[in-house]
């Protein structure tokens, strides 16, 4: 299992303490938040992106993502191609996206002014490394994002978009694990977990507070080889138990002991 983890669970946090978290509890794999306040950010240097990269490798760590927050489908300045030359200057599987259409629901004639948005920018956008579409805000059904994916293969041949499964968006929004996968599965490049409470609102909890159906995703996985990275939104949601006591209780709750 490559298991890995965003460091959304850790804002701020410089790079030396987020290789000691991995490497002190056996994740092999990071999700890196590209922002300003982050070590990770479209301004780095050549230099800096060559030193980071570096350090990273040399840690036995790869990067499954740059977690950018451009939002493919909306009309914004969150620039696409920077993001892309991030990713393929620090080695990582691919640059994260969010949909980001303002009216997706209810069509049925088409796709949207959005997603014909993004059609436009995915076709000139650099191939080299993967946009990875996540199931999130317009989107967060597999259905959604497998609709919209099945026009690309169409409209777009030869492009470089694959699905980031948020297992836990398209399990809030009323769709099994399996229906998701099947529905994925032909794009799919990434799968992120969490914990959440059902009987709140599917409010993100502590690893043993929660419901999320766990042992369903990883039978659904049997087999398989995808990244598993654990988005633990602690920026956002402060309440939650930091990464330092939260990574080792994900061994406990995936029930595989020391991942090697």
């Amino acid at each position: 299992m490559r298991l890995g983890f965003a460091t959304l669970g850790c804002p701020g946090a410089p790079l030396d303490d987020v290789l000691a978290l991995a490497q002190g509890n056996n994740f092999t794999g990071l999700e890196l938040r590209a922002a300003p306040d982050e070590f990770t950010h479209t301004g780095l240097s050549a230099a800096q992106r060559r030193e980071l990269r570096a350090r990273i490798e040399d840690a036995g760590l790869q990067v499954f993502a740059v977690s950018s927050y451009v939002k493919l489908c909306a009309v914004e300045e969150q620039p696409l191609e920077a993001h892309l030359e991030l990713a393929a200057d620090l080695g990582a599987l691919g640059v994260r996206v969010f949909p980001g259409d303002d009216a997706t629901e209810g069509t049925t004639d088409g796709p949207s002014a959005g997603e014909i948005r993004a059609l436009d920018r995915v076709t000139s956008a650099p191939r080299d490394v993967p946009i990875l579409l996540e199931t999130h805000d317009s989107h967060s059904t597999a259905r959604q994002v497998a609709a919209f994916l099945s026009v690309l293969d169409t409209d777009v041949p030869g492009h470089n978009v694959k699905a980031l499964w948020d297992s836990s968006h398209t399990w809030s929004h009323g769709e099994t694990l399996a229906e998701a996968f099947t529905l994925l599965r032909p794009w799919l490049e990434l799968v992120q977990f969490k914990q959440a409470d059902s009987r709140r609102d599917y409010r993100p909890v502590a690893i043993d507070e929660g419901d999320f159906p766990i042992d369903e995703l990883l039978t659904v996985l049997d087999g398989t080889d995808y990244p598993l990275s654990l988005e633990w939104e602690l920026k956002w949601h402060p309440h939650l138990p930091p990464l330092a006591e939260t990574l080792p209780a994900v061994h406990t709750w995936l029930g595989v002991g020391s991942v090697k």
